[in-house]
């Protein structure tokens, strides 16, 4: 299915078209719904609700005629409005997955497995045959489609990951911290991998921080398994990803940058407290800075297309980091 995406105020594309994906077989289930309790199990103000109910009048299946898109009905009924949905029969047919299709969620499936335990790991490994052999019967031209994700850390850094996990067994590390660009040595107890934005984390207790961290297995310089039993403390909790890696806090740094439409992948990429758009389509956005290093490092890899307004210390860091660049350009 295809979906017409808009900026609203009820969060970025992404949020919105999650919604849009739990509103739909909602709708189709519950004919006549009034607005206020749609909203309500939403978890969306009315208003939201009406703007995301206007895309779904440009949604349908990829090739449809303009005419054969689902229709969107809101009725006045006792002075309350209702909702009905129809021309989505479509959603009802069995799922058919094309080759294209099938071959993305091969790859999801082999990254997932990646960070599963034992019993997990078999039991996608039973669902990754199966597609495989339906993939290669899709195609007409082999008897079963094999696919392999190849991955930015070492091989070697991730076994000994999996092996201390799976022994409950301390690793030592020598990782890369990026924000101080510098390798720092430290005995971590392992507690899961998990995955986020593409990219695999090894989140354990760390007796350097005294505190539960996340570590990119594609920063570790080394890994090595020691003798010692692995036992996070019991403050040690797993962190709640579900709202992403960055979880800025009340007391980080707020700053307010300007993005040219071209960098305006920024707002829906990380976590913003206000996003207010112009008319020619750049946004001025406001979010909390753990790190002010790494702030002006986003802002010097987004080249000119960025320019952060507050605060005025750090803008004025990001120009000297520039024109410091130039100068060593100029001096080659």
């Amino acid at each position: 299915m295809t979906f017409a995406s808009t900026r609203s105020s009820g969060g970025g594309a992404k949020e919105q078209v999650r919604r849009l994906l739990a509103l739909l077989p909602y709708l189709l289930a519950h004919p006549g719904a009034r607005v206020a309790d749609v909203a309500r199990v939403f978890g969306i103000t009315e208003k939201q609700l009406v703007a995301d109910l206007g895309v779904l009048w440009f949604c349908g299946l990829p090739g449809m005629m303009p005419g054969d898109y689902i229709e969107v009905d809101m009725d006045t009924v006792e002075g309350e409005g209702v909702i009905h949905v129809s021309n989505a029969d479509f959603l009802a047919r069995p799922l058919r997955l094309s080759t294209d299709e099938a071959l993305g969620l091969l790859v999801a499936l082999r990254v997932l497995r990646e960070t599963g335990q034992v019993t997990e790991r078999e039991l996608i490994d039973r669902v990754i045959t199966r597609l495989e052999e339906a993939a290669g019967q899709a195609t007409g031209a082999v008897d079963k489609v094999a696919v392999r994700v190849d991955t930015w850390e070492d091989p070697q850094v991730r076994a000994t990951v999996r092996q201390g996990l799976e022994q409950r067994r301390r690793l030592h590390l020598r990782y890369w911290v990026p924000t101080r660009d510098e390798t720092t040595e430290r005995d971590v107890d392992p507690m899961r991998l998990v995955l986020s934005d593409g990219w695999t984390y090894l989140e354990g207790w760390c007796h350097r921080a005294e505190d539960v961290r996340l570590f990119r297995l594609d920063r570790v310089a080394s890994v090595d398994l020691l003798d010692a039993v692995a036992a996070p403390p019991p403050q040690a909790r797993p962190r709640d990803l579900s709202a992403g890696l960055f979880q800025p806090s009340p007391d980080d740094a707020l700053a307010t940058i300007e993005l040219d439409p071209q960098a305006a992948w920024v707002s829906e990429y990380y976590p913003c407290e206000e996003v207010t758009e112009a008319a020619d389509g750049s946004l001025r956005v406001r979010l909390r800075v753990a790190d002010p290093r790494w702030l002006r490092r986003l802002a010097l890899r987004l080249g000119g297309s960025a320019r952060i307004v507050e605060p005025a210390d750090l803008a004025e860091a990001v120009r000297a980091d520039a024109v410091e660049a130039l100068a060593a350009y100029e001096t080659t």
